[in-house]
């Protein structure tokens, strides 16, 4: 009896955390937004596409800690911006930005998660309705080899001292 009582709270308390943990992976789509599922591509994958507010396509990524992985976006349009969300994390802010940290992203991943690639065009454009061309290239990396640290020459006996530092 008490075996049953413990399963169901385990249950009980697994049914709590699930929406919140659904929600995280869930992304807010704009009316209009087309979802694109992604796989971690074993070679460069290229997505092209058009941004207009409402009317394009965004993308989710799953990575897994270890993988190093460089996004980068491109556009003619000076208007159009690329913002990669984590949505295992709950807060809504994206961890880049095109229009602050420059046009590509390398990391290695932490931790498991699924990213959310939305390219958009600015709403405070002067010329707001037309959107614009873009390009995300997906590279996978190989891991940085560790470089071999160089060993330090022993001193050798001399016949005259070190000179001291010179003064700056």
């Amino acid at each position: 009896m008490k075996d049953l009582s413990v399963k169901i709270v385990i249950a009980a308390l697994a049914l709590t955390f699930l929406p919140a943990l659904a929600m995280a992976q869930t992304p807010q789509l704009d009316p209009g937004e087309k979802l694109e599922k992604l796989q971690f591509p074993a070679v460069t994958m290229q997505l092209k596409g058009w941004t207009k507010f409402g009317n394009s396509h965004v993308y989710t990524l799953p990575v897994r800690a270890g993988q190093h992985v460089k996004i980068s976006f491109s556009t003619k349009s000076k208007f159009a911006f690329l913002a990669i969300f984590d949505l295992s994390k709950p807060d809504d802010e994206a961890f880049f930005g095109t229009d602050e940290d420059g046009m590509s992203y390398q990391a290695t991943v932490k931790e498991n998660a699924t990213w959310l690639l939305r390219p958009y065009y600015s709403k405070v454009s002067p010329r707001r309705g037309l959107g614009a061309p873009f390009s995300i290239l997906i590279e996978p990396l190989a891991a940085a080899p560790q470089q071999p640290q160089p060993q330090a020459e022993p001193e050798r006996p001399s016949l005259f001292p070190k000179a001291p530092p010179k003064p700056k």
